[in-house]
């Protein structure tokens, strides 16, 4: 089931369409990716999502039903854009907003004191606002999105401004809020982090949705006939002038065993049955591998594609 549907969404802003008949599903139950260049739309519809702004045409459904004002109860949104109140002591700041989300002061102290201890930072409890690192008032800004545990997420570049350490905590409490049923949109980008995490993801490219599909199926689809070959008892230049008929773009390495690798694309009409017997011929073949495409590779090729003079 798809807990969002997009359907034909368009909006317009003093002559500039900023989403032209944009659709997307967002399966239940998982991590998507909201990706694409500045300016691509993507902001827009977040905030269409969470109800701030109205498409101009289109339509939005949540959880089975046309998205609407109650709707946001459930729906917890961290814009990229954050502010606290600097003048408020962190624990008071964060009862503040989870009594905004229909916590009671008694249930928010509890949930947030566990948070707090998760995410390192019980000793500031007490400490005004102004005096938090960036680092720690996102950690308090992300617990207070996600403490009445809504069924959707929209995180805006949640790991911005995150140290790996930090980054990898976020990606593991993401990881573990999917797990417990939320359903998260992240908007990023950075792609190592959408390899990561990402079930699905979407690619907005100058207002139009330019691919779509599951993480591990565009990569498998955009390696485009690459392969890794590792082998033993050949050299490596020998090698490559054996295969040449059969293959291309190649690129060798070692192993950490001391096995050379052959990264390579296999040529037009060639097929890898060809290929395999040939290395076998020339080498001690030990194996064979598919390539997957990096998802910062299929980014740029995908924008590139939509739009050759896009400078990237």
């Amino acid at each position: 089931m798809n807990i969002i549907e997009v359907d034909r969404v368009s909006k317009q802003y003093s002559g500039h369409k900023a989403l032209d008949e944009v659709s997307l599903s967002v399966p239940e139950g998982s991590v998507y990716g909201l990706l694409g260049p500045n300016g691509a739309g993507k902001t827009t519809l977040i905030r269409i999502i969470n109800h701030i702004t109205a498409p101009d045409s289109g339509s939005v459904t949540f959880d089975g039903h046309k998205l609407c004002e109650e709707d946001m109860a459930r729906i917890g949104y961290l814009p990229e854009e954050r502010g606290l109140y600097k003048k408020m002591t962190v624990g008071e700041q964060a009862i503040f907003f989870a009594r905004l989300k229909g916590l009671s002061r008694q249930e928010a102290i509890s949930e947030l004191r566990k948070w707090f201890d998760r995410f390192g930072i019980a000793d500031w409890w007490g400490r005004k606002v102004e005096e938090l690192s960036k680092g720690m008032a996102q950690k308090v800004q992300f617990i207070v999105t996600v403490l009445h545990k809504p069924k959707l997420l929209i995180f805006d570049e949640p790991f911005s401004g995150f140290d790996p350490i930090n980054a990898n905590l976020l990606r593991d409490e993401i990881l573990r809020l999917r797990d417990e049923g939320s359903t998260i949109i992240f908007s990023t980008h950075n792609m190592a982090s959408v390899e990561e995490i990402c079930d699905h993801i979407t690619l907005i490219n100058k207002s139009h949705n330019i691919l779509s599909g599951r993480v591990d199926d565009l990569r498998r689809e955009w390696a485009d006939g690459h392969y890794s070959l590792t082998y033993t008892d050949a050299d490596p230049t020998t090698f490559m002038e054996t295969l040449s008929p059969l293959a291309g773009t190649f690129a060798t390495s070692v192993d950490t065993r001391g096995r050379n690798v052959l990264d390579l694309r296999l040529a037009p009409g060639a097929t890898l049955r060809d290929l395999i017997a040939r290395a076998n011929e020339a080498s001690t073949l030990h194996s064979v591998n598919e390539a997957v495409a990096s998802m910062n590779d299929i980014f740029i090729s995908a924008v590139k594609a939509n739009d050759p003079n896009t400078l990237l």
